[in-house]
């Protein structure tokens, strides 16, 4: 399978082949993320931010998504994982249409992991007739009758309640978000480089939320507690036509801090590096790309695929030097346009959890 099969949350545009949109979206190789974005809004530094407007859609922008995954226990100890993720997709510029003739495409993808068992599921919508969408007040994200909506007492500033809801084949949960710290601009005041080109987004995350629900799986219900982590991204190009992928982690260390990093890679080897070290006060630290060693240990075979699910990251201005392992080394996403992503714990200078995704091997 070529890379432009390789597909998650940053790509998944070529999905839209699936919606009987023809071969067009799908012959503009990975998902046309690299490709020129004439038509649609820049993304340029400098941008002021507007909440809670900025919790909503951003048509113009040719992508964008909400993602949520949360590291969990229940009241044994026992580790799950579980994501939720809306996207959306514009398959052209210009004014917004009205009903079926509206040019954005939403996708969604849920899935849940522990040690043994990995499941998912996916949904796809077409926008202007109501079936997806996302409003900034009141704040709500939905798909058919997956949703993520903000309950009683939501502060735009810290994305918070929210009550988070979805349902496969064999799973299910609903879990109630809090935050008690305002969510945090990535990069450069929420620009974000994805090459030392033009290749960027706009991104913040709420990685402070606290969550409790319940998730079933095969019928039987599990009560669960832990910490939840939301990413917020839009763009019109954020990858290079020379990137093959990216590999991504959001890390919660027991001290309370929060690391995000992202590695893109180049056909040429030359990968460019990003992250942000969160302090629990919320103020952030963003990382050049010098300072960020991310090392990926003997890839596996997962699904065909050859993937490195174990990593060692180092950080040598912050003294943190540390290996990640993953909560189930199958936690491969088999949706149309297949990636891993999940759980993974962390030792070394330092301990914690967090999530790992890779995209494009």
């Amino acid at each position: 399978m070529s890379a432009d099969r390789h597909i998650s949350r940053r790509a998944f545009a070529g999905s839209l082949a699936l919606l009987g949109l023809g071969g067009r979206a799908l012959a503009q190789g990975y998902a046309g993320l690299g490709t020129a974005a004439d038509g649609y809004a820049k993304v340029t530094p400098g941008r002021a931010f507007s909440f809670p407007a900025d919790h909503g859609p951003h048509p113009d922008f040719r992508i964008e998504w909400w993602y949520v995954t949360a590291n969990l226990k229940d009241a044994d100890g026992a580790a799950y994982g579980a994501q939720w993720t809306l996207f959306r997709q514009a398959l052209a510029p210009g004014m917004q249409q009205e009903g079926w003739a509206n040019q954005q495409i939403w996708m969604a993808h849920a899935a849940v992991t522990r040690a043994d068992i990995h499941r998912s599921a996916e949904t796809f919508a077409r926008g202007g007739v109501g079936q997806a969408g996302v409003t900034a007040e009141p704040f709500q994200a939905w798909i058919d009758a997956w949703a993520m909506r903000g309950a009683d007492g939501f502060d735009a500033k810290t994305i918070s309640p929210l009550e988070l809801s979805a349902t496969g084949k064999d799973f299910s949960y609903v879990f109630h978000l809090t935050a008690d710290r305002p969510f945090v601009l990535q990069g450069d005041a929420g620009y974000s480089k994805k090459s030392e080109r033009e290749q960027a987004s706009y991104y913040y995350s709420q990685p402070f939320f606290e969550a409790s629900g319940r998730l079933t799986i095969d019928g039987k219900p599990i009560d669960l507690t832990g910490q939840a982590w939301m990413d917020r991204e839009w763009s019109s190009q954020p990858l290079a036509s020379d990137q093959t992928g990216w590999d991504w982690f959001a890390l919660h260390f027991a001290g309370g801090e929060k690391l995000m990093l992202y590695r893109m890679r180049e056909k040429s080897g030359r990968d460019y590096a990003s992250g942000t070290w969160i302090l629990p006060d919320a103020t952030t630290r963003q990382l050049a790309p010098a300072d960020i060693k991310m090392t990926p240990h003997a890839p596996i075979d997962v699904e065909g695929h050859k993937l490195p699910v174990t990593w060692q990251i180092a950080i040598p201005s912050l003294s943190i030097t540390i290996e990640t392992t993953p909560l189930n080394p199958r936690a491969w996403m088999g949706t149309s346009f297949a990636y891993w992503e999940g759980p993974i714990g962390f030792a070394g200078s330092h301990t914690g959890v967090g999530y790992l995704e890779l995209t494009g091997y």
